[in-house]
């Protein structure tokens, strides 16, 4: 469901540009122009707004070419792996050979919703990866108790050599686990819930070079406005309490996370 009500208000910018890795712009309310300029005058720089089907993929890679700031991944979200056909598969494939998209997500494996089986979403998985690998972008993942799957087909598929946890959800032990794979973990407004003592420990040892900041908005909306709509321009809230976690300088943080985004998504300069 959709978060309603206000969005919360501007939080104060942080001392370096960053970038929203990951949100849903074609879900958010207001334009996107009035997008990137509320969260410009925060410091985030960029946005990459994520597909989950053909319709908005196709809307992401638009924007994309529209927008300077914006780019875009395109996919088939796992919960509706079943659904996709050929024809979908054949669109999303030259989606993502188009300038402005920069990856290929959000695909992966969902096992907390069972609205597409396991076999199905596997499949759509194994075929993301290929598509990533033969157009040569990023892999962006959503993965929702389903670790061991997710590792293990990364595995037997060989990972594409840009490969992003979008809204890393795993422990301090599956942080180790994709770090030392060369997997980027990207952190989302649920490090700052109360609830998720064991995400700050999976931030405190991911290392510097190998972290991501996200909206996903806008769903995930951080503390203090937790449960209002999420927006691009709340990435700074993320990025202190990764900084927090990490016991590091906000500056130092945003610094290694914007190279790594630029590292990503191959960022104009």
């Amino acid at each position: 469901m959709t978060p309603s009500g206000e969005l919360p208000p501007a939080p104060q910018p942080l001392p370096v540009p960053v970038d929203d890795s990951h949100c849903h712009l074609d879900l958010t309310d207001g334009s996107i122009e009035s997008a990137v300029a509320a969260a410009q005058a925060v410091g985030v720089r960029r946005i990459v707004t994520i597909g989950v089907d053909v319709e908005s993929s196709e809307w992401a890679a638009d924007a994309a070419a529209q927008h300077r700031d914006v780019f875009a991944a395109v996919a088939i979200h796992p919960n509706d792996a079943h659904r996709a056909d050929d024809s979908a598969w054949n669109r999303i494939e030259a989606l993502a050979g188009q300038p402005g998209v920069r990856a290929v997500g959000e695909t992966g494996l969902d096992y907390f919703r069972d609205s597409a089986p396991p076999a199905a979403q596997q499949e759509s998985f194994r075929r993301h990866i290929a598509i990533a690998k033969a157009t040569g972008r990023a892999l962006v993942i959503h993965d929702r108790d389903a670790h061991e799957d997710v590792l293990r087909i990364l595995a037997e598929e060989g990972a594409p050599d840009r490969t992003v946890f979008h809204c890393f959800s795993g422990d301090a032990a599956m942080a180790r686990r994709c770090a030392d794979l060369g997997y980027v973990l990207s952190f989302a407004g649920t490090l700052t819930f109360a609830n998720a003592p064991a995400l700050r420990e999976a931030a405190a040892v991911t290392p510097l070079d190998m972290v991501l900041v996200e909206t996903d908005a806008p769903f995930l909306t951080p503390v203090p406005y937790r449960g209002r709509p999420n927006a691009s321009y709340l990435v700074p809230y993320t990025l202190r309490a990764l900084a927090a976690a990490q016991g590091r300088d906000v500056a130092e943080v945003g610094a290694a996370v914007a190279a790594t985004a630029m590292r990503i998504f191959d960022f104009p300069a």
